[in-house]
């Protein structure tokens, strides 16, 4: 049975997860132990509960309960479910909540990039892409090119957050994903950590000795790492030159090659 606890107090304590906490504190709310995130809309919960993700409350319009969200509110057991008017719920966490649903859930520890590379073929790595939105739609678009995993370099915007998770459909539960070692720098021990788990790379860049995305070399390397730049500036140089490979997408009406 869930416990629906109709929000009277906005100040209390137990809502200050989805009002009063940042991500980053959220982030780091168990800590040494892993934290919290916010999933939004019953989509995106639904898929964190698939990967097994555990939460710790759900926040919602009353109607919600036994309609959008009646499937997750069931799969969630007896945990605290928060309730009020989408009035009232915007002026609680400050945005207007997509589908009307909020769930505060565990993180679960990230394992390191040699087990998760270990058995892929092809991987997303993300260097310093720091708009989550953009975090979001890579990875929606990495599930679209069947990525068998996504890394992140470690001033990247947390997949977790909030608007990435929402962006990315609920993706950022369904791809395998972690940081790059924090013990090796980015980007020369940690691309030399790629080579020696049997990746080529491959920089999406604009050069004169770009490739195009369709060149037949790519589609032959049995293992092959695509690394993509932050917004704006791109990729490092030192980035670019360390790979083995630097890619464009032909563009029409006279675009330059796509990027984040």
């Amino acid at each position: 049975m869930p416990d629906i606890r109709e929000i009277t107090d906005l100040s209390a304590p137990e809502l200050d997860v989805y009002a009063r906490l940042s991500e980053g504190q959220l982030l780091h709310y168990y800590e040494p132990d892993t934290g919290l995130f916010i999933a939004e809309s019953p989509k995106v919960i639904s898929r964190a509960l698939d990967a097994g993700y555990e939460p710790v409350s759900l926040l919602m319009e009353p109607e919600h309960v036994e309609g959008e969200a009646r499937e997750v509110v069931s799969r969630c057991g007896g945990i605290p479910v928060y309730t009020a008017e989408a009035r009232i719920l915007t002026e609680l966490t400050g945005f207007q909540l997509t589908r009307g649903v909020l769930c505060a859930m565990r993180r679960r520890r990230l394992p390191d990039a040699a087990s998760l590379c270990a058995g892929a073929r092809r991987v997303a790595v993300l260097e310093n892409v720091m708009n989550p939105t953009n975090v979001g739609a890579i990875f929606r678009s990495a599930a679209a090119l069947s990525m068998d995993a996504v890394l992140l370099t470690k001033d990247c915007s947390n997949p977790l957050y909030r608007r990435a998770a929402r962006v990315s459909m609920g993706t950022v539960f369904q791809i395998p994903w972690t940081y790059v070692d924090a013990e090796a720098d980015w980007p020369g021990p940690a691309m030399e950590n790629l080579r020696q788990l049997g990746f080529r790379t491959a920089a999406m860049a604009l050069r004169k000795d770009t490739v195009s995305i369709d060149d037949p070399r790519l589609s032959q390397e049995e293992k092959l790492a695509v690394i993509v730049g932050t917004e704006g500036d791109g990729l490092l140089e030192e980035t670019i030159d360390a790979c083995d490979y630097t890619i464009k997408i032909p563009m029409s009406h006279g675009v330059d090659s796509l990027n984040v």
